[in-house]
C-alpha cells in the first residue's frame, strides 16, 4: 500500500519548504509506481495563504488520518498566531493513535506548543532557533538540517526538506530510489542530517583566519553573558592587542564592536518572533542594562525595539 503524507499548512507557512518535501515523493513515484500519496490540509479545510502570497487549496480540515500516516505541520513567519485548543487537542489525539507528527521550518513550534515533541530530539529553521530556545527551555533542540527521532521528524524546512525526503525514501526503499530522485532535482549530493543549516564562519564572513572563525563561533554561542574580549583572547591564546588587530585587518571592525551586533541581531530574532517583554529580551541578549540595550538598539536598527515587534 503507498505510504501516506498529510501536510497542514499554516496560514504564512513557507511555500518553499512545502514544495521541496512533496517533489521527491512525486519523482519517486515516477520511477517505482504508486509508493507515495499526498494530502494537503488546513485548520479550516479551506485556502492557505503562503508567505510569498500564494494560495493553496487543502482537501479537508482537522480530520481523521489513516493508520501509518504521517502528519507534517509546515509554517513560516508566526507560527503560533492560529495555535487553537482544538488543533493542540487533535495533535495530541494523533500523536496517541500513533501517526508520525512533524514539522518543517517553524512547525517544530505548533507541536511543542501542542506538547507532543516532549522527550524528543527535534530542529527548525535557524533564524527562530533561539526564539525556540526562549520558549521551550525543556526540549533538546539542534541545528541538524532534520531530525528523525522515533515518530517524531522535523526539519528546517526550505532546500532541507529536500534532503528530509531523500533520507525517508532511502530508509523505506533504498539509497538507490534516493539518488535516482535527487539526480532529478540537480543536487550535487545528498546532505546528511548533521550538515550545517547555515554557511560556515568562514563564508558568512569572508575570512580564513582559523584563530578568527574560532572566536567568532565563540561569541555566537556566548550572548548570555557574552565573554570579555580579554577572555576571547584568551581562548585562542593571543593577547588581547593581537585580537583586536585580528579584527581590524580581517573585518575592519572591533572584537567589542562586532559582538554587539551580533547580540542585537539576536536580540531582533526574539523581538518577531516571541512574545517576550523587551526587558527580557535584554538580559537575554547579554544587556544588563536596559536603556543600555534600548541605545544600542536603536543606533543599529534607527529604531526603538518597542517598535520593531512584528504586529500580532
Amino acid at each position: 500500500m503507498p505510504q501516506d503524507f498529510y501536510f497542514l499548512l499554516m496560514p504564512g507557512f513557507s511555500s518553499l519548504g512545502f514544495i521541496s518535501a512533496i517533489e521527491p515523493l512525486r519523482v519517486a513515484n515516477r520511477f517505482r509506481g504508486e509508493l507515495y500519496r499526498w494530502h494537503v490540509l488546513s485548520c479550516d479545510g479551506g485556502a492557505v495563504l503562503a508567505s510569498n502570497g500564494m494560495s493553496v487549496n487543502a482537501e479537508a480540515g482537522l480530520e481523521v488520518l489513516k493508520a501509518g500516516a504521517t502528519l507534517l505541520v509546515v509554517a513560516g513567519f508566526d507560527p503560533l498566531a492560529h495555535v487553537t485548543p482544538a488543533l493542540k487537542h487533535w495533535l495530541r489525539r494523533l500523536g496517541n493513535e500513533g501517526v508520525t507528527l512533524g514539522g518543517i521550518d517553524t512547525g517544530s513550534f505548533v507541536l511543542a506548543q501542542a506538547g507532543v515533541l516532549d522527550g524528543h530530539r527535534l530542529t527548525l529553521h535557524w533564524e527562530a532557533l533561539e526564539a525556540f530556545k526562549e520558549s521551550f527551555p525543556q526540549l533538546q533542540v539542534t541545528q541538524e538540517l532534520f531530525e528523525i527521532d522515533r515518530q517524531r521528524i522535523t526539519c528546517a524546512g526550505g532546500t532541507a526538506s529536500i534532503d528530509l525526503m531523500l533520507d525517508l525514501i532511502a530508509q523505506a526503499c533504498g539509497p538507490e530510489l534516493a539518488i535516482q530522485v535527487s539526480e532529478q532535482f540537480v543536487l550535487g549530493r545528498i546532505r546528511p542530517r548533521k550538515d550545517h543549516q547555515r554557511m560556515q564562519v568562514a563564508t558568512r564572513y569572508g575570512t580564513h583566519n582559523k584563530k578568527l572563525v574560532q572566536v567568532i563561533g565563540e561569541m555566537e554561542q556566548h550572548t548570555e553573558p557574552p565573554l570579555s574580549t580579554s577572555q576571547l583572547a584568551q581562548g585562542i591564546s593571543v593577547t588581547r592587542r593581537q585580537l583586536e588587530r585580528l579584527f581590524r585587518l580581517h573585518l575592519n571592525d572591533t572584537p567589542r564592536n562586532f559582538y554587539l551586533g551580533l547580540r542585537l541581531e539576536k536580540a531582533r530574532q526574539l523581538l518577531r518572533q516571541t512574545d517576550m517583554s523587551v526587558l527580557d529580551i535584554s538580559i537575554a541578549c547579554g544587556f544588563e542594562s536596559p536603556s543600555y540595550f534600548t541605545r544600542s538598539y536603536r543606533a543599529r536598527f534607527d529604531c526603538a525595539p518597542s517598535q520593531d515587534r512584528v504586529p500580532g
